[in-house]
């Protein structure tokens, strides 16, 4: 399917890319030929596929001697007629499908892993990969799922990116998926096998699942421990040519597809979209009869938070223009994220968008220029939502942090507000920059040895945490860890629970709402706990939950030999392993 935009130059392409052959040995309908296979996806109206076979290259290999035979007969003019039938129609198809080689690879504790390639590559090359990977040579063309002991995860990950190849998680939630549930292997494991820099997408079987059980929604950034958000894409994992009622649960070539808005259907450009911030330009294959897909009407069903913010307008009286601005800093400074300007984050209300969009772009980009060191480089797109033009604004997270407005004001992002950096932060992103130019990179955490425990890999706990038994605190939310009196003033020291950093020194006048909050709620306790109106699980309690926008605000309270630990503003985000029974 191919839906263009005149206005952008991108069009929408629809794609699947984990298609087995025949030359995969559990292949369902081994009589099936490599252009019946073509066929299907071009009814499907597939425009981008690829062949990925277990451990090997060979039915990519055998669809291009087919054809290199069939030229050569034609050249010699002993072509028959019904092979010029079958030439010609291989050529039409190859014309308006790109067809790319791959393969799906069994890694060390039965990890699937696809592997995509541009078309132009040898595939001589790619065996060669392949056997670097430990595939037995005499077992490069059998296509078997099970090749004895291969690579781990990682080192997976780093040949096929090195190789030019895109590393894609296979059914990542699902069976022999990198991040499926009920897999006995410790928190950090999965962090590794979903963070990992050379990993360039996560392949998902529920990519139209909505809500925070989704996939897609688990890895959008705002966990904590997961602060790399994934591009998701979906595939058919076709064994058979179509889902026919002797394999229920086998689907067929393009029965499970993914759409892509890029500029031009090719393998650079696709690697160019995972490789990038923009996460509005992949979808679910929509069907002509469906109504339109709005990543936008979405993105307002989630409201704000850690990730993503609105503005209404972008005007300079009421100083809206600054709070975008400020906003962006505070992206920069933090992990990241997007900006819908035109348009505020209640989804039911109405909204007058920007009338000027690409000149109000200009205006954007002058300001962040101008105001914001050091340089910044952010992504604009004019998108339309309910007929309306709106800015999308990408933030990347700097890697020259702290990035400061107007010289001196440095802000950050916490869960749905921006705030004021104080002392205690802006040292830490000075100490964290000092340590990423020494080498202590996350890229180079997330290729660590992964620590493997017997906890539910559902629990996502970090390796300090397995040993806690899901009795670490929450990972959102601030803690209130102590109060100090100086002067007739109160000093409290507060811990930030998504990156476990202490800030000290701050009082009731901070200007961070939400350590506001936690301040006055704190200094309501009684002296006597047991007083309070709390629902307890263990010594895991529920103090209160709250409706805050879209999403819902707890504070909670934790029974330790010590006394009591205080947890104020803590998200859906933040809970884990024990905290899920409570809430």
């Amino acid at each position: 399917m191919v839906e263009q935009n005149k206005n952008t130059g991108l069009t929408w392409y629809t794609m699947d890319l984990h298609l087995h052959t025949p030359a995969s040995d559990d292949y369902l309908q081994p009589e099936i030929g490599y252009l019946d296979i073509l066929r299907q996806a071009a009814q499907k109206g597939l425009d981008i596929i690829a062949f990925t076979d277990h451990n090997t290259v060979a039915g990519y290999r055998r669809m291009q001697e087919e054809i290199d035979q069939l030229k050569l007969l034609q050249q010699l003019n002993r072509l028959l007629p019904e092979e010029e039938t079958r030439l010609s129609e291989y050529q039409k198809l190859l014309k308006r499908m790109l067809v790319l080689p791959g393969f799906e690879f069994t890694a060390t504790f039965g990890f699937h892993i696809l592997a995509i390639f541009p078309k132009d590559k040898p595939l001589r090359d790619i065996e060669h990969l392949l056997l670097a990977l430990n595939i037995p040579s005499d077992q490069i063309d059998e296509g078997s799922v099970t090749v004895g002991a291969s690579v781990d995860v990682l080192t997976a990950y780093k040949a096929i990116h090195e190789a030019g190849g895109m590393a894609i998680a296979a059914h990542a939630n699902s069976n022999n998926g990198v991040a499926m549930r009920r897999f006995p292997f410790g928190g950090q494991t999965k962090i590794a096998y979903t963070q990992n820099p050379n990993l360039i997408a996560m392949e998902v079987t529920d990519l139209e699942k909505k809500g925070r059980h989704a996939t897609a929604s688990f890895f959008n950034g705002n966990k904590p421990e997961y602060p790399r958000r994934m591009h998701c894409i979906q595939g058919s994992d076709a064994h058979l040519l179509k889902k026919i009622s002797t394999f229920q649960t086998k689907l067929g070539v393009g029965e499970r597809t993914t759409d892509v808005r890029i500029p031009e259907r090719s393998y650079a450009a696709l690697k160019e979209l995972f490789e990038s911030d923009n996460f509005s330009r992949t979808r679910p294959h929509q069907l002509s009869s469906q109504p339109a897909y709005d990543f936008i009407r979405d993105a307002r069903e989630e409201g704000a938070n850690f990730m993503q913010d609105f503005h209404e307008n972008i005007t300079v009286r009421g100083g809206n223009l600054y709070d975008i601005i400020a906003d962006i800093c505070a992206f920069a400074n933090s992990n990241g994220g997007t900006l819908y300007l035109g348009l505020s984050a209640q989804p039911g209300k109405a909204f007058e968008g920007i009338p000027r969009p690409n000149q109000s772009i200009g205006k954007l980009q002058s300001e962040i220029s101008k105001r914001i060191s050091p340089e910044l480089a952010c992504k604009f797109e004019v998108q339309e939502t309910e007929g309306k033009k709106v800015i999308q604004v990408m933030i990347p997270k700097g890697d020259d942090q702290p990035y400061a407005v107007d010289d001196n004001k440095i802000y950050l992002r916490t869960e749905t507000e921006t705030g004021m950096a104080v002392r205690d932060e802006i040292v830490d992103m000075v100490l964290q920059g000092k340590k990423k130019q020494l080498g202590g990179t996350a890229a180079a955490h997330a290729e660590a040895k992964p620590i493997f425990s017997s906890k539910d890999v559902s629990d996502t706990l970090t390796e300090d945490e397995v040993v806690a038994e899901g009795q670490a605190p929450p990972r959102t939310g601030v803690e209130i860890v102590s109060v100090d009196k100086r002067g007739g003033e109160n000093y409290f020291t507060v811990r930030d629970l998504r990156n476990g950093s202490m800030v000290k020194n701050v009082t009731l006048k901070s200007s961070r709402k939400l350590w506001h909050y936690a301040i006055s709620q704190y200094s309501k306790l009684p002296v006597k706990i047991e007083k309070m109106d709390i629902t307890w699980q263990g010594d895991l309690g529920l103090v209160t939950q709250k409706k805050r926008g879209n999403f819902n605000s707890y504070d909670l309270i934790q029974r330790t030999s010590d006394g009591y630990r205080h947890y104020y503003g803590v998200t859906n985000d933040g809970i884990h392993g024990s905290w899920e029974g409570l809430i």
